[in-house]
């Protein structure tokens, strides 16, 4: 079992940042199905959306075209915990962030292990 745990979200500003943070306990290491650490989101009404992704092994990065050049993702093995970095934010990236852990970088369906969430909310 995994057990992940998001913390970080919060109300700010059009153009502001936030830092989502995502700790991982239980049985994380070792396991191709476990490579993947991401970050999903889902607005209300709508699905929930793939952001970013990173592997636990290689350091290897992907992001949605719509958080490219002002999301960061970053991991720190020893303490098994990825950070989302989040600068110039707009109202569009308001909902719920989902920290997972899986096999498959952006795939919803790849994934098998997901926290509670974290409440992102960007005012205009």
């Amino acid at each position: 079992q995994v057990q992940l745990v998001e913390s970080g979200g919060g109300l700010v500003q059009a153009g502001g940042s936030l830092r989502l943070s995502c700790a991982a306990s239980g049985r994380t290491f070792g396991s191709y199905a476990m490579d993947y650490m991401g970050w999903f989101r889902q607005a209300p009404g709508k699905e929930r959306d793939f952001v970013s992704a990173i592997s636990r092994s290689s350091g290897y990065t992907i992001y949605a075209d719509s958080v490219k050049g002002r999301f960061t993702i970053s991991r720190d093995n020893t303490k098994d915990t990825v950070f989302l970095q989040m600068n110039s934010l707009k109202p569009e990236d308001t909902g719920v962030y989902y920290c997972a852990v899986g096999r498959s970088p952006t795939a919803r369906s790849g994934y098998d292990y997901w926290g509670q969430g974290t409440q992102v909310t960007v005012s205009s």
